[in-house]
C-alpha cells in the first residue's frame, strides 16, 4: 500500500541522516553527547508536579475536556497575558488550549490553507512551519533570515505580488534555530505589512520566557492592531519543563481562534484535565521556576560559549531561547562538520541546512544537558578543533 502523496517531501533528509548516524554510533558503542534535540532536560518544579500528581488521583479528572479545555485554564492564560505583556484577552473567544504549541502550529495550516495557497515561511525556520504547510497542500515562499539583518525578515524585500497572493506569514521570536530576538518596532511594521497585504500573522512565541540578563521578549500582540491580523502561540511545556505533558495555548484574533477551535473539535477531545490543572497552577503561581530555569540556561550558555571560544570557535551570545546558532568554524559545509564532530568526538549538533537553505554555514547547539555534561562536551569540541588546525 502506497502512502499518501501529501507525505512526499516531508522526510527532512538532513535530520534523517543525522539520526541514522547517531544510531550507527550508538551501535558501535561510542559515547555520545546529544545537543541536537530542542527539548527541556530539566524537570518541572516540585510544586507543579505535586499539583499534577494530586489531580491524577482525582476520580473526576478522567473525562474528555473537549477542545476549549477548562474555563479556569483559559482564564489564567488571559490573566498571565495581562500581567506579563499588558495585553487584554477575552478568555471565552481569544484563548485556546493546545496539546503543546506544535499542535496549533501544524493545524493552523489545515484551517486556512487550500491546495496551491502561498504562505511566507522563515528560512531558516522551525521545520513544522514547512511540514504543516505541505500537509495542507500549500506552497512555501521562503523569507530569508540573514545575519546582517539580525535574522529578522526584511519586509521591504518581499515581492508585493507574492505578498498579495499569500494567505499567512509565520514568525518566531525568540527564534528557533537562530536565537534572534525581535522588538516592538519590528512587530509594528509587521502589523502594517499584514494590513497592506491582507495576511494572517502567526507568531510562535514558545521561548518568550527563556531570556537572559534581564531581557524580556515582547509579544507580537503588544503591537497596535495586532489582534486584527494575527495570533500568537505559547508553550507551557517549554516554559515550565512540562514537555512530555504536552500543553500550550494560542491567543489573539477571535475569528482565527474560533476557526482553529472548529477544526480541532473534529480531530481531538482536548488536553488531559490534570495537565490543564497543573498548567493553570504554573501560570498563576510558579513564576519563580521561570527565573530558576533562565539562570540554569544562562550558565549553560556561558559555559559553552566561553569554552568553545578558548578553542577559537567564536559564537554570538544569544539573548533568548535554549539554542546557540553557531557559525561553522572549519570552513566545511554544515552537514560535513556536524558528521565529523559526531564521528570523531561524539557530540551531536544539527546542521543549519536542516532548517532551510539560508541555514547553511551554521549549526544549532541545544543547551539541553546539565553543566557537567556540557563541560565534557566543551572538552571534546576543543579536542576536535585542535585536530582540525
Amino acid at each position: 500500500m502506497l502512502p499518501s502523496k501529501r507525505l512526499e517531501g516531508l522526510g527532512a533528509s538532513v535530520f534523517t541522516e543525522m539520526d541514522n548516524l547517531k544510531r550507527e554510533l550508538e551501535r558501535a558503542g561510542k559515547s555520545l553527547i546529544n545537543l541536537s534535540i530542542g527539548s527541556p532536560d530539566r524537570a518541572p518544579a516540585h510544586e507543579i508536579r505535586n499539583i499534577l500528581s494530586k489531580a491524577v488521583l482525582d476520580d473526576d479528572q478522567y473525562g474528555y475536556t473537549l477542545t476549549r479545555g477548562t474555563d479556569d485554564f483559559r482564564k489564567v492564560c488571559a490573566e498571565w497575558y495581562q500581567e506579563r505583556f499588558g495585553v487584554t484577552l477575552n478568555p471565552e473567544t481569544e484563548v485556546l488550549p493546545l496539546m503543546g504549541s506544535q499542535d496549533g502550529l501544524a493545524h493552523v495550516f489545515l484551517a486556512y490553507i487550500d491546495s496551491g495557497d502561498l504562505a511566507l515561511i522563515p528560512d531558516p525556520g522551525y521545520p513544522i512551519y514547512t511540514a504543516g504547510l505541505l500537509l495542507a497542500g500549500g506552497e512555501k515562499v521562503a523569507i530569508p533570515l540573514l545575519e546582517e539583518n539580525g535574522f529578522l525578515p526584511d519586509l521591504k524585500q518581499i515581492d508585493p505580488n507574492i505578498a498579495r497572493k499569500a494567505k499567512l506569514m509565520f514568525l518566531n521570536y525568540p527564534n528557533n534555530p537562530t536565537a534572534a530576538v525581535a522588538n516592538l518596532e519590528f512587530f509594528d511594521e509587521v502589523v502594517e505589512f499584514a494590513k497592506e497585504y491582507d495576511l494572517l500573522i502567526c507568531h510562535d512565541a514558545a521561548y518568550s520566557e527563556l531570556a537572559f540578563e534581564g531581557f524580556k521578549p515582547v509579544s507580537f500582540l503588544q503591537a497596535g492592531g495586532a489582534k486584527e491580523v494575527g495570533i500568537e502561540f505559547h508553550s507551557v511545556s517549554k516554559t515550565y519543563n512540562l514537555a512530555g505533558a504536552r500543553l500550550g495555548f494560542v491567543v489573539g484574533n477571535a475569528d482565527v481562534i474560533g476557526t482553529l477551535s472548529q477544526l480541532k473539535s473534529n480531530i481531538d477531545y482536548g488536553v488531559f484535565a490534570p495537565v490543564l490543572t497543573a498548567g493553570a497552577y504554573a501560570l498563576r503561581n510558579a513564576q519563580g521556576s521561570i527565573e530558576e530555569n533562565k539562570s540554569a540556561y544562562q550558565r549553560r550558555r556561558d559555559l559553552l560559549i566561553e569554552g568553545c571560544a578558548s578553542a577559537g570557535w567564536k559564537m554570538p551570545i544569544p539573548q533568548g531561547s535554549m539554542f546557540i546558532w553557531a557559525p561553522v568554524p572549519t570552513g566545511q559545509r554544515s552537514v560535513s562538520f556536524a558528521m565529523d564532530l559526531a564521528r570523531e568526538v561524539g557530540v551531536i549538533v544539527v546542521p543549519g541546512i536542516a532548517f532551510g537553505e539560508h541555514g547553511e554555514g551554521f549549526v544549532r547547539i541545544a543547551m539541553v544537558q546539565d553543566e557537567g555534561v556540557l563541560q565534557e562536551a566543551v572538552q571534546r569540541i576543543q579536542q576536535f578543533l585542535k585536530h582540525c588546525r
